[in-house]
């Protein structure tokens, strides 16, 4: 063998396992979220990378992020969050309120995890206080039952001579317990009757809004829940098609056809965690990282379907909408 072949061949052999280790120096982050990706995947993975952005990690560039999707399947969560562990991620986003959290720190006892529940982290025994998490988990929380409420009288605004409301929630989300009270208190405390639907399946789904047209209910309030979430479209078209004025949660269901909603900016949120997790491969410890509280909720109205529902939107309410689409 020529000398100059023979060094050529040393150098390719040295420059290989340089080239894997700078590829294995690219941190891998795991994304895990109970909805599905169709769904709702656009808001919260956007608003993540444009987190990582703001902290200089450009996924496909310096870092690599590793998406778990449950589709609604909660029961799926555990075995998604194991395999992220298994993958050695640096981080762990888990999405989609206290089931998601809760999966993904029972499948490791190291790995930085980032939250976004919907329930007290301190009773559910995810941090130690919210300024100081103190362990390997912090992230944002978000209190879904003061919101279901809000919720609950902006619909009755929209619709004030609605005297049934129906409420649908998923029986397998924990935190829908607690936000039932606090809207059937909302009911009481100006006379309307509120009527409780479950359902956990595209088949339940379709029956519960049937159900709405049985029982007369004038308007419907869908309840915060990942599964929920991942039938938006399915609910949107089954409330249009039974006249149905119905209020959701992000107002990416309004601008797919749905009357109005209220909640937290989902994409803000995921921003949020994103940047946090930019600090964490940094190297800073999550255990110092305080928990976040949202400070945008945004009321989105869509004026196409108020009218194609026969409802003239109070100028008051509509004053207060953050985004109306005409």
């Amino acid at each position: 063998m020529k000398r100059r072949a023979f060094i050529t061949l040393l150098g390719g052999a040295a420059a290989c396992p340089l080239a894997m280790r700078a590829q294995q120096a690219v941190p891998l982050v795991g994304f895990l979220h109970p909805a599905s990706p169709e769904s709702f995947g656009g808001a919260p993975v956007n608003g993540f990378r444009r987190g990582l952005n703001n902290t200089g990690f450009l996924e496909g560039q310096n870092v690599a992020i590793e998406y778990r999707w449950a589709r609604g399947e909660y029961d799926r969560l555990p075995a998604l969050a194991a395999e992220l562990g298994q993958l050695r991620v640096r981080v762990i986003v888990a999405g989609g309120g206290e089931v998601g959290a809760l999966a993904a720190k029972a499948a490791t006892s190291t790995v930085p995890i980032l939250i976004n529940t919907s329930s007290d982290p301190i009773k559910s025994g995810l941090v130690a206080s919210f300024n100081r998490p103190g362990g390997y988990v912090t992230g944002l929380m978000t209190a879904t039952s003061i919101l279901e409420a809000k919720k609950f009288g902006l619909l009755c605004e929209m619709v004030p001579n609605a005297r049934t409301i129906a409420m649908l929630i998923n029986p397998n989300y924990p935190p829908n317990s607690a936000d039932v009270v606090e809207v059937q208190s909302a009911a009481q405390n100006i006379g309307r009757q509120l009527v409780i639907l479950r359902a956990d399946s595209p088949q339940t789904v379709e029956l519960a809004i049937a159900t709405v047209v049985e029982q007369r209910a004038d308007a419907l309030l869908v309840s915060g829940d990942p599964f929920l979430e991942s039938r938006s479209q399915q609910i949107v078209a089954l409330t249009m098609r039974h006249a149905v004025p119905a209020m959701f949660n992000f107002r990416e269901s309004v601008v797919s056809g749905g009357l109005m909603s209220y909640g937290v900016n989902i994409a803000d949120n995921y921003r949020q965690l994103g940047e946090y997790a930019g600090r964490i491969l940094k190297g800073e410890s999550p255990a110092d990282l305080p928990i976040i509280f949202p400070a945008r909720f945004d009321l989105a109205i869509n004026l196409v379907i108020a009218k194609a529902l026969g409802l003239t939107v109070p100028p008051m309410l509509l004053a207060r909408a953050d985004e109306v689409i005409e």
